[in-house]
């Protein structure tokens, strides 16, 4: 016997306060000009067993390294080898890093080797989107899964082909990130909204004041104080992102249909409606039987054939009230009620908007 049944994910309900929540700045705001670099380069992994690459391009790129450093002119097809991989090498230059300091590498094979497993990494540039090598990487790869194969079968866990190499890398040059100009800092809200901003705003001035200006709903500028000395400037910056600032969240409902998972903000609002939803379940059930000639009857034989029955079964519906402006945790419990699935509850909030019962946006992923 066969039920279908639809069942694609949760419902997510944020049941905070009334109120908006009080965050520090550093959790809801970046500082303008302070992030990090996108570095990569390409390099060869060696010493695999029998796992690297079969492409024609590694034997080129290790004839090309050997002529490079040993001063050996060799023929590509002499170099013919499994144990060898070429990878895509990349690594985040971080904000503040100094020369000598060591970053983190991925390492992910671009053709196609079986595994990097026990391999380790010759020396690689690593270069920006300006052509300038800002580190170099190398030393033995570390891959978060195992591989295993036989002659009739095979084992594998995690991707064998992606690996990392913890403080791999030595930045060779600086690219400090410059944060002050002409004596402001500039923080960018991650979700911009214009009450948060003017909130982020008025709390700053309660301890600099005149020292905060909004410019839009996700840009506020402070401009530090005169009397404020050079090296004063991290306590400075610091005392900013302590500061606790009211968040203000717009009434949102997302929904993402792959998954089924659905979530509300705490300010989304439903007038007064009524909900009636229908459940309907189809049953299929499969039998065996047997089919004979009739009696007396020379021809035919008799047979085993399969059967299908198809039943319908609809649930019956309960008109439920939802009170004006109900709150999220009204809706939670009023919806919860009902014992609805993932999918039936997208169906009443799409059927809400379209009603215009549903005081928020209504995302679709």
């Amino acid at each position: 016997m066969h039920r279908v049944t639809v069942l694609l994910g949760v419902l997510v309900l944020a049941a905070a306060p009334a109120a908006s929540t009080a965050e520090r700045i550093k959790d809801i705001a970046d500082i303008q000009g302070v992030r990090s670099n996108p570095l990569q380069g390409m390099g060869l992994v060696v010493g695999l067993s029998g796992t690297g690459d079969g492409a024609a391009l590694t034997p080129r790129l290790l004839a090309n390294l050997i002529r490079r450093f040993e001063g050996l002119s060799v023929v590509p097809a002499d170099l013919v080898s499994e144990n060898v991989a070429v990878v895509m090498v990349r690594a985040e230059l971080p904000p503040f890093a100094r020369r000598g300091q060591k970053i983190d590498v991925d390492v992910s094979s671009i053709l196609d080797a079986e595994s990097l497993q026990g391999g380790t990494l010759l020396t690689t540039q690593l270069k920006g989107l300006d052509g300038e090598v800002y580190a170099v990487a190398h030393g033995p790869v570390v891959i978060g899964g195992f591989s295993a194969s036989g002659e009739r079968s095979a084992i594998s866990q995690n991707h064998t082909t992606v690996g990392r190499i913890p403080r791999g890398a030595d930045v060779e040059r600086e690219e400090v990130a410059t944060f002050v100009e002409n004596g402001t800092v500039t923080y960018n809200l991650r979700n911009p909204d214009f009450s948060t901003a003017e909130s982020l705003r008025t709390v700053v001035n309660a301890v600099f004041p005149g020292a905060a200006q909004t410019i839009d709903a996700g840009t506020v500028r402070v401009g530090m104080p005169a009397t404020l000395a050079r090296g004063q400037v991290a306590w400075f910056v610091d005392r900013i992102g302590r500061l606790a600032v009211k968040v203000d969240t717009p009434a949102l409902v997302v929904i993402n249909e792959r998954t089924g998972t659905i979530v509300v903000g705490e300010n989304v609002g439903i007038s007064m409606v009524a909900i009636s939803h229908g459940n309907l379940s189809i049953i299929t059930q499969e039998k065996e039987a047997f089919s004979q000639p009739l009696p007396f009857s020379r021809a035919g034989t008799t047979g085993r054939i399969r059967q299908t029955d198809i039943t319908a079964v609809e649930g019956q519906a309960e008109l439920n009230v939802l009170p004006s402006k109900a709150s999220v945790q009204e809706l939670a419990k009023a919806l919860n009620a009902m014992g609805l699935t993932p999918r039936d509850l997208i169906s009443i909030f799409e059927a809400l908007r379209k009603a215009g019962a549903l005081q928020a946006e209504l995302k679709v992923m």
